[in-house]
């Protein structure tokens, strides 16, 4: 069966003397613009996608590039066909993939070109035919997704912010740095796909995580902090100043406050499903003075000579 030959500068949009970096750009872009989670026409993506794919694989790689050079330089010598061998695979069988390697959208196999000239030891056991240019070359990488983390603090999930993230793959001696936009109300544990920033091409899945907070406890979607009130204020009542992630609240306490109440301001939490966001509570505790002057001693003293008559 002849095997239809693959133009794979053609498929990315690249010139011949294109280099690598060229290369990549241009791959990543049209990953993006295909998609098949991004495209509008999933199913036209994903045959795009799986073509894309398969291109970088080859072009991508410079030894298997240089191969797929000298293959294209021999072309009109071959009769407009590549030279076939015993070891190629000219159709996909029921079993597919070839030594556990699967490749394009879905998880569906490359072309049959892709097959008979890089892949080329094939399943049938056969001698390798004298004439094949690619001896020894080696199994192509299949795009893998790769799954990092991106901390931010409270304020940077509610009103977005652009981090910068290092990710190192395997194999690679240095981590790749890279910018991501957060949005504004970011909803913590989202995953942001940066398209083509995997492994060989793959994704990056970015779980949104939030950082410590040293002034808030998280419950659930509620923002809970602790606020410390003077003996007297818990007694006689009075106004407090809060500072939420939204800006400075005041609120009032009623007299008789014990220490551990919590007031509830609705609505000032976290963002969570639905585009609501969760509540802000504050929690107050009241401190006693470790140390007291003559005139404050006299004023405890006259309260419980007060308590004291109240209880005969």
């Amino acid at each position: 069966m002849a095997v239809q030959y693959k133009d794979y500068y053609q498929v990315l949009g690249v010139a011949k003397n294109a280099s690598q970096d060229d290369i990549r750009k241009a791959f990543r872009k049209l990953a993006r613009e295909f998609h098949p989670d991004v495209a509008k026409d999933k199913k036209a993506a994903e045959g795009k996608f799986k073509e894309i794919n398969e291109a970088y694989e080859v072009l991508g790689d410079p030894e298997k590039r240089g191969k797929y050079d000298e293959l294209g330089a021999n072309w009109n010598q071959m009769g407009g066909r590549p030279p076939q061998h015993r070891g190629a695979r000219a159709s996909h069988g029921a079993g597919g993939g070839f030594g556990g390697f699967e490749g394009g959208a879905n998880g569906e196999s490359f072309s049959d070109f892709f097959d008979a000239f890089f892949r080329g030891e094939g399943n049938g056991g056969g001698t390798r035919g004298a004439a094949f240019p690619f001896e020894g070359v080696k199994q192509a990488k299949r795009p893998r997704q790769v799954e990092s983390e991106v901390k931010v603090s409270v304020e940077e999930l509610l009103r977005g912010v652009r981090k910068r993230v290092s990710v190192r793959h395997a194999g690679q001696a240095e981590a790749e740095k890279m910018d991501v936009s957060i949005p504004a109300q970011t909803i913590p544990g989202q995953k942001i796909r940066l398209v083509g920033k995997g492994e060989h091409g793959g994704d990056l899945l970015l779980k949104v995580v939030l950082a410590v907070h040293g002034d808030y406890e998280v419950e659930e979607g509620d923002l809970v902090r602790g606020v410390e009130i003077p003996a007297w204020k818990a007694v006689l009542g009075g106004d407090l100043e809060v500072a939420t992630p939204d800006g400075v609240v005041r609120l009032k306490v009623p007299a008789g406050t014990q220490s551990g109440r919590r007031f509830r301001l609705p609505g000032r939490g976290l963002p969570m499903e639905g585009k609501r966001r969760g509540d802000f509570l504050v929690k107050v505790q009241v401190t006693v003075p470790e140390s007291l002057t003559p005139e404050q001693r006299a004023a405890w003293l006259h309260l419980q000579e007060l308590d004291s008559a109240e209880v005969k």
